[in-house]
């Protein structure tokens, strides 16, 4: 119910720029690596959070859906289905207090991104508008702002928000490929998600557009010189992947091409955010 899968990747975003503003800016006390670590576990307990409250929302169209029938609201795991709220408010709760005592930026950006993922995209645009998952896609940066808030002590910043731009940008490409897969259940479930809303090839395209955005955009993050040769290296072979199997899908839209897209999307992010790592710890500070 709570999705350990997505929570895990949302949490290494939000841990990824922490390490890279704690080792590129040498922040001094209060902010520590301490900072940092339970910063990440904040983020990870409210994305648990989230998902039980949002699980909550969606169970009568998650009942409908191939995909999600076998979630445990759906099948009446959890009775009454109330106490999945009752979780996630108590998960968010935790989240909240633990990281009060780390910044109040950090506070400012987990209300942000639950704004945005249970009320912005879940209770209001899911299931009325196609452009649900460009305005949801902002809860998904949130964790970036989040950690590095905590870590810096400060609200604003350029290289979190590239960073959790990256992501933004990420999500359609994620979504719209799984979509691609399994529209029956999107059209079951009254879910107007684009790509069953639009003409096949303008769904295509959007997919297309997208990834080759990410790519662009990815790469442009080494030429403002906030990432090195490693972060370059990575994102390009990763982004030519990228590209190459959006325009397999384009050319030859089945389920599996989609499925693949979908797939390889989530260790792509995985990655490119690992190579920030990796490259913040090479390259020498001035």
């Amino acid at each position: 119910m709570t999705k350990p899968r997505t929570v895990t990747l949302l949490a290494f975003v939000g841990f990824v720029s922490g390490f890279v503003a704690y080792v590129s800016l040498n922040p001094k006390t209060p902010h520590s690596l301490n900072t940092l670590t339970v910063s990440t576990m904040a983020i990870a307990l409210a994305c648990m959070g989230a998902n039980a409250i949002t699980s909550y929302i969606d169970r009568d169209i998650d009942t409908l859906m191939e995909r999600t029938r076998r979630r445990p609201l759906p099948m009446g795991k959890i009775r009454p289905p109330e106490r999945a709220v009752y979780y996630g408010l108590a998960l968010i709760s935790v989240s909240l207090a633990v990281q009060l005592f780390y910044g109040y930026y950090g506070v400012f950006w987990i209300l942000f991104g639950l704004t945005f993922n249970i009320l912005v995209y879940n209770a209001w645009l899911k299931r009325k508008n196609p452009v649900n998952i460009i305005l949801g896609a902002f809860a998904g940066g949130a964790p970036v702002m989040v950690v590095w808030s905590s870590v810096t002590g400060e609200l604003l910043s350029l290289t979190p928000l590239l960073m959790a731009a990256l992501i933004v940008l990420w999500t359609p490409t994620h979504i719209w490929s799984l979509a691609l897969r399994y529209p029956d259940d999107y059209v079951r479930a009254k879910v107007p998600m684009l790509p069953v809303v639009v003409e096949e090839r303008k769904a295509l395209r959007c997919v297309a557009f997208t990834s080759i955005l990410l790519v662009i955009f990815s790469v442009s993050l080494f030429s403002l010189k906030i990432f090195g040769l490693v972060y370059l290296v990575t994102a390009s072979f990763l982004g030519c992947a990228m590209i190459l199997l959006s325009l397999r899908l384009f050319f030859h839209l089945t389920k599996q091409n989609s499925w693949v897209v979908f797939k390889f999307s989530s260790p792509y992010l995985t990655m490119i955010f690992l190579a920030m790592i990796i490259d913040v710890l090479l390259t020498p500070k001035g």
